[in-house]
């Protein structure tokens, strides 16, 4: 799955427990008619990801939805999701000298079009 937003936030990386369980919260907001503020987390090895990352900038996120199961001591169930990013996109127009080399183009231009030569559309 992906989201796709700005970015509104990027938060420090935190290190839990002995085994230094690391994790990053990114929060994207959507553009669309209701916009929506979906918090991300990265964990270990990707929270990396983010340092090349400035609020404000359009990005797309690859997600999991991730969900799990948490019984109390008194035995009562409940029940946790998160959303997990994986992958992490800038989607801002290429800027001039920019290195990155953009995509191909689907299709290749019509070498041969002649404007005189009849289409049967109707418009």
């Amino acid at each position: 799955m992906e989201v796709q937003g700005k970015i509104k936030l990027i938060g420090e990386t935190k290190t839990f427990g002995n085994n230094g369980f690391r994790k990053r919260e990114l929060v994207v907001t959507t553009e669309e008619q209701y916009p929506q503020h979906i918090m991300i987390e990265f964990v270990q090895d990707k929270t990396d990801l983010l340092d090349s990352y400035q609020v404000g900038q359009p990005v797309k996120v690859g997600i999991n939805l991730r969900g799990r199961e948490w019984v109390s001591p008194q035995g009562e169930t409940k029940y946790f999701n998160s959303v997990q990013g994986w992958r992490i996109e800038n989607l801002q127009a290429q800027q001039p000298g920019s290195k990155e080399v953009p995509p191909p183009d689907q299709f290749e231009p019509a070498s041969d079009f002649n404007e005189e030569d009849h289409d049967d559309l109707p418009f």
